[in-house]
């Protein structure tokens, strides 16, 4: 006889002994590279966006067009980006429990290098926007996919640590953006490339994820738990609504899916309408700086610049490399101590080393040692999102839930943005040089990480404790060839008297 196919296994450390890496089979191996290979694509076409928006938007604006047009249509651009990122979250995160996530998951992949390589042929800033939107959709429905894949298909004992080490390495895709750019920038300077078109081969480079795709789409398989379900029939059907249908239609499901938006929110939110902007504090403290040294006659004003862009991307580097220690520091006190405990840390850290940095920079030595401390708390939670949304939700609906929590947070953070940009208009100074505002605002907008810290009480904590199932589907009553008449009950008289 058939044994079932096992739908969950217990969240717990594996009883082996063996380390979570051995734990893992070829197969399992693959099944992490591709997942976390579409992650770590996906984040560098990210960030060779956010190095090459402005040059491509200069390059492509139409005559008249003055710099301050590039910069505010910058952020329109962006906006759309940010929309279909999480347009695509909230689709393909339905699609993915409905068609299966290793499908869904290539054709995010073919979506988002295909809209990346065809901005290269961007002639205005109309069809530019076009690809990024489009490009947005298949961005933001590669989280959930992903990390449901993983979640399902490596053994208990190495869940945790693959889905931390998802988020690791997506630091890595945010590095090879700034060396890619350097690469560029450099074939520019040489003559190689024509002199202000290096951005379009930025953008070409974004094809590269479709190769994963040919080499791995008939190896890549659905996990043994989802096809039982497609096997019994308990897979949503009908619209694309039907999966978030049945996600708020449980109390269960819908307080996970409350508590999962707050907490993932939280972070996003902390990364992007807050975190994002310290490379614009970066920037005034720089200058201030080495201007002040080339007035002493230590550095050259025609050094400024240079010295500035140089500071610039070294804080960066150093902010990766502390994001990539935190996200891993959280996986370890997630699987140790639990997930709340892990979120409660972060939570907290982010908003003391946050406010902290923006209130107390001064100089770049501050900021190299201020920035790896704030990408370790800031995004060390984003570990946790990989290990604990999935964690929250059913196999029919993992992926709808994983995605829809990790993505309602962008367009929060866009609002965020909004409203952080209204505090820097507020505590405006006058002084265009002055970095006041900048601190004001984001010490303010650190109010959103208690925001998380208040909600970890209604959280429910997964560690130790199996991945929840589907519920189950009502019994139907078994028809008998005669009614049950209750004792004492009246007997109906026989027929024919």
């Amino acid at each position: 006889m058939a044994q079932p196919i096992q739908l969950d296994a217990p969240i717990e450390a594996d009883t082996s002994g063996l380390p979570w890496w051995r734990q893992l089979s070829g197969y399992h191996w693959f099944v992490f590279l591709i997942a976390s290979g579409a992650w770590l694509f996906d984040c560098l076409d990210q960030r060779l966006f956010s190095l090459a928006r402005i040059p491509a938007l200069t390059a492509l604006k139409a005559p008249g067009a003055t710099p301050d047009d590039v910069q505010a249509f910058g952020k329109v651009v962006t906006a759309f980006f940010l929309i279909g990122w999480g347009v695509g979250g909230l689709i393909f995160g339905a699609l993915g429990d409905k068609f299966g996530r290793a499908r869904m998951l290539m054709l995010t992949i073919l979506i988002y290098s295909l809209f990346t390589g065809l901005s290269f042929f961007s002639h205005s800033w109309f069809d530019f926007t076009a690809c990024r939107f489009l490009t947005g959709l298949g961005v933001g429905g590669v989280f959930g996919l992903a990390v449901a894949l993983i979640a399902e298909t490596v053994p208990t004992g190495a869940r945790v640590q693959s889905l931390g080490l998802l988020q690791v390495l997506s630091t890595v895709g945010n590095v090879l953006a700034v060396a890619i750019k350097y690469l560029i920038d450099a074939l520019e300077k040489a003559g190689t490339l024509r002199p202000g078109e290096g951005w379009r081969w930025m953008f070409l480079i974004g094809l590269t994820p479709a190769v994963m795709v040919v080499f791995s789409f008939r190896r890549l398989k659905e996990p043994a738990g989802w096809l039982q379900l497609k096997a019994e029939g308990r897979l949503p059907r009908g619209s694309i609504l039907v999966p978030y249908k049945n996600l708020v239609r449980s109390k269960r499901w819908r307080r996970n899916l409350i508590v999962g938006s707050l907490i993932a929110s939280t972070g996003v939110i902390g990364l992007w309408a807050i975190g994002e902007y310290a490379v614009d504090l970066q920037d005034r403290v720089f200058k201030g700086h080495f201007a002040a040294l080339a007035k002493a006659g230590v550095i050259t004003a025609d050094q400024v610049k240079s010295r500035v862009d140089n500071g610039k991307n070294l804080a960066y580097l150093l902010n990766m490399i502390g994001a990539g220690v935190g996200m891993w520091l959280f996986t370890k006190v997630a699987a140790a101590t639990g997930r709340r405990t892990a979120f409660a840390i972060g939570f907290s850290a982010a908003l003391v080393i946050t406010a902290f940095a923006y209130w107390k920079m001064e100089t770049p030595t501050d900021a190299y040692w201020m920035m790896p401390l704030m990408g370790a708390a800031q995004l060390g939670p984003f570990a946790g999102f990989a290990i604990y949304l999935p964690e929250l939700f059913p196999g029919s609906l993992r992926s709808t839930g994983t995605s829809f929590c990790y993505n309602l947070g962008r367009f929060a953070a866009a609002g965020g943005s909004f409203f952080s940009a209204y505090l820097t208009k507020l505590y405006a100074t006058g002084d265009p040089t002055s970095s006041l505002p900048l601190r004001y605002s984001a010490i303010t907008m650190c109010a959103i990480f208690l925001m998380g810290l208040v909600t970890l009480p209604f959280a429910p904590e997964t560690r130790g404790k199996p991945l929840p199932v589907d519920d189950p589907e009502p019994t139907p009553p078994v028809p008998t060839a005669f009614p049950v008449i209750p004792a004492g009950a009246a007997q109906p008289a026989p027929r024919g008297t």
